[in-house]
């Protein structure tokens, strides 16, 4: 599967579960996730892609300009 920029995933396993989170890219096998809050952009976490779960939301670049935005646009 391929990671977009801006997808929204919801957290399958960790303490994270059932969080949602937004993508912010990828790195080696890993896919670089925040939330705006607990994880904010300049420190992602790097989720197996096996613990994500891809919903049919994205956010835009406008919701992707600051940790507030992204908290904002997945609440």
């Amino acid at each position: 599967m391929e990671w977009k920029n801006g997808m929204v995933v919801r957290s399958l396993c960790g303490r994270d579960k059932d969080r949602l989170l937004c993508v912010l890219g990828e790195e080696k096998n890993r896919v670089l996730v925040c939330d705006g809050k607990e994880r904010p952009m300049n420190r992602p976490k790097r989720k197996n892609p096996k613990h994500l779960a891809p919903t049919k939301k994205s956010l835009t670049a406008e919701q992707m300009r600051s940790n507030r935005a992204i908290k904002q646009a997945l609440k």
